[in-house]
């Protein structure tokens, strides 16, 4: 199994920055994808970045490219996500996921690739994100 735990959620100014961790625990060895999901009340899940975490491939969900930037640190089982100048519609949970597959080794971190919640098998708790204008 996998543990996730999220952090570094709070509450912004429009404009502002937030650094969001997710540090994993478990039989890491299992997984080949990371990545963020993000969901409002009585909205669908969102997916928001992926790293594929045998080498160092990301994809972004179009609203967020060039503002946010996923990346791991392999040695201590982390992924973050930089999260720059954001907006008040990006207030939202956030949940961190992992999920280990032959399709994501394929999938994950390609520019093209719509993941889907149900590709994943692991997730964090969420951490909350408010954006005020």
């Amino acid at each position: 199994q996998v543990q996730l735990v999220e952090s570094g959620g709070g509450s912004v100014q429009a404009g502002g920055s937030l650094r969001l961790s997710c540090a994993a625990s478990g039989y890491t060895h299992s997984s080949n994808c990371m990545g963020w999901f993000r969901q409002a009340p009585g909205k669908e899940r969102e997916g928001v970045a992926f790293i594929y975490t045998g080498g160092s491939s990301t994809s972004y969900v179009d609203s967020v490219k060039s503002r946010f930037t996923i990346s791991q640190d392999n040695a201590k089982n982390t992924v973050y996500l930089q999260m720059n100048s954001l907006k008040p519609e990006e207030t939202d949970m956030y949940y961190c996921a992992a999920g280990g597959s032959a399709y994501l080794g394929r999938a994950c971190g390609t520019m093209n690739w719509v993941p889907s919640r149900f590709d994943f098998d692991y997730w964090g708790q969420g951490t909350q994100v408010t954006v005020s204008s």
